[in-house]
């Protein structure tokens, strides 16, 4: 009897604690629900803008009718990453693109990281206000904008540097290929670099102070604040920011390859990129397979490179590992 009791008792208090742990997980759910409502609008956006696209894979290993749909094309197999190779300019434009990347890379983080320490050492003057947004309002400048800023300069005619400073020189800047390399690193650094130091800056600004102050009793100079204390911390950062830049190495700024050198034939030889080629190839021979091919090759020498580069700073220091 003393026993039945006892097992009454036992089921009592073990329905007991279930409907407790019941109630404490709905709690927990009504908690957290309006925080899974604010994440759901980037959640769908990531869905539909990373992952649907993703059957778009297919059209390179196809040859597109779209009279009976993609899944109906003829298989190709990798034909359709023959144009890139096949043609005499592929060594031209995997070369232009892996260059102007690297150097574009290697500088533009030199200066990201120069203007984001000269805005910290002016956060709390009135002119950073200023100087923050016109260092920044470059790069909301639209690509066809740009194109016509660098023309008023370039222009053979009417252009500021034939005109100005050249003094009445004729130089047809768009039928000669030596000058775009520098002409395009500049307008680039010109709309990307302020852009780019932004997230230096927020990370510097997160740097304890403490530490600067410890170093200026113990007597260090403003240089060697930077140098053992600022570039040390930003470390992790620098290394973030450079494997998700190698990961588009093998891409390039479309709009400002096209538009600035105004698709001047006579500068394909320095102009001349991956993404330019198939938009041109794709105007003239309308298929949608070859252009899906390169960007597959492009995400998949993007995707090895970022893998091999982490893997290399893992080696060296595992805490600044991207994974």
């Amino acid at each position: 009897m003393e026993t039945a009791m006892n097992a009454g008792s036992t089921k009592e208090f073990d329905d007991l604690l279930k409907k407790k742990k019941k109630s404490k997980k709905k709690a927990d759910a009504l908690r957290v629900f309006p925080l899974f409502l604010m994440m759901l609008p980037g959640l769908i956006y990531l869905v539909c803008n990373n992952y649907l696209p993703m059957f778009g894979i297919l059209i390179a290993f196809k040859k597109v009718d779209f009279s009976i749909g993609i899944l109906k094309s003829p298989w190709v197999g990798l034909k359709n990453f023959e144009f890139l190779f096949a043609t005499k300019d592929a060594t031209t434009m995997i070369r232009n693109t892996l260059l102007y990347n690297i150097v574009w890379i290697a500088l533009g983080t030199v200066i990201a990281i120069f203007i984001a320490l000269c805005m910290a050492e002016i956060a709390n003057r009135p002119i950073a206000k200023v100087i923050q947004p016109v260092i920044c309002f470059p790069s909301m400048v639209s690509a066809v904008i740009l194109s016509y800023i660098v023309y008023g300069f370039l222009s053979t005619t009417y252009g500021f540097i034939n005109n100005g400073i050249l003094g009445g020189a004729k130089i047809n800047f768009y039928a000669t290929a030596k000058y775009w390399p520098l002409i395009l690193t500049i307008v680039h650094f010109w709309q990307s670099s302020g852009q780019s130091s932004i997230i230096y800056m927020a990370s510097i600004g997160g740097i304890d102070k403490g530490l600067y102050e410890s170093a200026r009793i113990d007597g260090a100079t403003k240089m060697k604040q930077i140098v053992y204390i600022t570039l040390p911390l930003l470390r992790p950062m620098i290394i973030l920011m450079l494997l998700m830049a190698v990961g588009k190495i093998f891409n390039s700024d479309f709009g400002m390859f096209y538009q600035v050198p105004l698709n001047s034939g006579l500068i394909y030889s320095t102009t001349q990129t991956i993404d330019t080629y198939v938009y041109r190839a794709l105007l003239e021979m309308n298929n949608v397979g070859m252009s899906s091919a390169a960007s597959v090759f492009q995400a998949i020498l993007g995707f090895i490179l970022v893998v091999v580069s982490n893997a290399v700073v893992r080696k060296v220091d595992s805490d600044s590992a991207l994974f």
